[in-house]
């Protein structure tokens, strides 16, 4: 089985008996039939190496050959354990760009914003709620609250008051991010705060996962844009020595990253799509919990660098 195309863009092929994919992401492969004429399991569970508790069910299809009855046991592949990092990480270690005269890897190289993002979870005071508590998620400690309002709409029309542009580029007061769990003080600050870039800048996102209640992968997707998956690590992320082994000539291009295990990922776009674009964690239930924020990119000079206006016909909520 060979890899050839992951989410939109292509890579370089690679052969390899498993693929990995985060909740959001896509992945095209080449099977071959090379093996011995018979029927197949392919076959597909849960990867999880956090201290969470999964449906743990293997799913199967069956890849036949020509000839063979429908009364042959099929063979199962022997797949990577549910919890192996090193298998996750030496796969994702291998998806390198093209970047060939048709398909340039035009990795931006000079950063104009540097932004620092840890994801966590934390527990709120609910009165209405079991235990008089909620779970919620926050980035930078801050719970996204949706707006009555769309982004969008409110940002096309100056309306006041739906979001702030305040996001914090870096988190409140750094920690430990992946030490031993914290349990205490797991309040977080609830609000539709935004963070602002200038048209055509680039742009360096370290998405850190933290050790709030628990360590956990997260595979976050931000809408109106591809980046390049520049680096990934475990453990903190460190800013003196970890850019230095950063993949500047072939990262993969991708619009959806897994951010490991207690780990971090680092990918890098340039702002040239004006708009406000929404990025979360492609966990439904995280989501909902408040693991998200957006991104207003402003607009350039002229019409072809500036958002197009509502269509006429387009109804009101």
């Amino acid at each position: 089985m060979t890899v050839v195309e992951v989410d939109a863009v292509y890579t370089k092929h690679f052969t390899t008996q498993a693929v990995l994919i985060a909740p959001g992401q896509t992945t095209n492969v080449l099977v071959q039939a090379t093996q011995s004429p018979n029927r197949y399991f392919m076959a597909a569970r849960p990867f999880m190496d956090a201290p969470l508790t999964v449906d743990n069910k293997t799913a199967t299809a069956i890849l036949q050959y020509k000839g063979i009855p429908n009364t042959v046991i099929p063979i199962l592949p022997k797949l990577p354990p549910p919890n192996d990092t090193a298998f996750a990480l030496s796969y994702n270690a291998k998806l390198r760009s093209l970047n060939s005269p048709q398909f340039p890897a035009n990795v931006p190289l000079k950063v104009d914003r540097h932004l620092f993002y840890t994801i966590g979870l934390g527990i709120n005071p609910c009165p209405s709620c079991l235990n008089g508590t909620r779970l919620t998620a926050s980035l930078n400690n801050i719970t996204f609250i949706m707006p009555q309002i769309g982004l969008l709409q409110a940002h096309y029309f100056n309306t006041k008051g739906v979001f702030r542009l305040d996001f914090p580029d870096n988190p409140p007061s750094p920690f430990n991010y992946t030490g031993v769990p914290l349990t205490a003080n797991l309040g977080t600050t609830l609000g539709t705060r935004l963070s602002k870039i200038v048209y055509n800048s680039t742009v360096q996102l370290v998405l850190q996962d933290t050790n709030l209640l628990t360590v956990e992968s997260h595979p976050f997707h931000l809408h109106g844009y591809n980046f390049f998956v520049v680096g990934t690590g475990i453990g903190n992320f460190d800013p003196k020595k970890d850019p230095a082994k950063f993949n500047l000539v072939d990262p993969p291009e991708r619009n959806t990253v897994g951010v490991p295990t207690g780990g971090w990922s680092a990918i890098r776009f340039k702002a040239d799509n004006p708009g406000v674009w929404f990025m979360h964690c492609h966990l439904e239930l995280h989501t909902s919990w408040g693991l998200k924020t957006a991104f207003v990119v402003e607009n350039g000079v002229g019409p072809d660098q500036s958002i197009l206006p509502p269509p006429k016909d387009l109804p009101p909520c």
